[in-house]
């Protein structure tokens, strides 16, 4: 599992602003009520809910990004707290939420229907949880396959399960109906912008935990070369701005209501 507290995610997660937005407004938490954040990191999403005047609870199994996140809501005098904790396993009382958001965080867990319950056990009976996963396809999911199966190629490991199907609407339906909500789920997409392809991936390198746990591992074997020539060749491929670097990356906003 990947420490998220390596690099500087939040950085990264600076792109990743437009989908928070986007989940905070389907979610459109108001003040008075109680919001989770699940995999909050550096706090994007549960920040945005703040502004609103919600009372937030931003969960992650990060401690440093945590730090990061409660940092920044200090310094902006909002009303939100930042606790260790995963999707399967919440420091929150039993229905306490009446929102639960999750932009690219719950996707993580290594149990969904754990995950689920624990989010069926922290929100009211009136709750509505509102969710981003990723669409799999896209030059940055080619990308990270291929660093992911080198690795496990390079240490030997078996194949790795199929990921739950997060994007689906069917999957989430199996997944949460059973708890009393229904769902629906809205594509979006998101651009991811760089002056090159270089610039991008240096970028990327620096800072994303990803990239930090598997370099040492990669440059052990010989092989950091290799894979760097592979995600380059990928992000040139799907370059969509010849004059610098734009790739456009899908992904899902799911409601669930009770």
């Amino acid at each position: 599992m990947v420490d998220w507290g390596l690099g500087n995610y939040e950085r990264i997660a600076l792109q990743l602003l437009p989908a928070a937005e986007t989940v905070v407004e389907t979610a459109d938490p108001a003040p008075g009520e109680t919001l989770v954040d699940i995999g909050c990191g550096s706090g994007n999403a549960a920040l945005l809910a703040a502004e609103r005047g919600t009372a937030v609870i931003g969960v992650d199994p990060s401690e440093r990004l945590l730090e990061v996140a409660a940092a920044s809501a200090e310094e902006r005098d909002l009303n939100a707290e930042f606790v260790l904790g995963d999707a399967a396993s919440m420091p929150i009382s039993a229905a306490e939420a009446d929102v639960v958001v999750s932009v690219f965080g719950v996707i993580f867990a290594e149990d969904p229907s754990a995950a689920a319950a624990e989010i069926a056990r922290v929100t009211k009976p009136s709750a509505r949880l509102v969710l981003a996963a990723w669409v799999p396809g896209g030059p940055i999911s080619d990308a990270v396959r291929l660093t992911r199966e080198t690795m496990a190629e390079i240490l030997e490991q078996p194949p790795a399960s199929p990921p739950f199907t997060w994007h689906e609407r069917e999957s989430l339906a199996d997944l949460f109906e059973p708890h009393g909500f229904s769902v629906s789920v809205i594509e979006h997409a998101i651009p991811f912008h760089a002056p090159s392809v270089d610039e991008f991936m240096r970028i990327e390198g620096e800072n994303h935990p990803l990239a930090i746990a598997a370099r040492p591992v990669l440059e052990k074997a010989g092989r950091a070369e290799e894979i760097r020539e592979g995600m380059h060749r990928i992000y040139d491929e799907a370059n969509e701005d010849p004059g610098a670097f734009r790739i456009t990356s899908r992904y899902v906003v799911a409601e669930l209501k009770r």
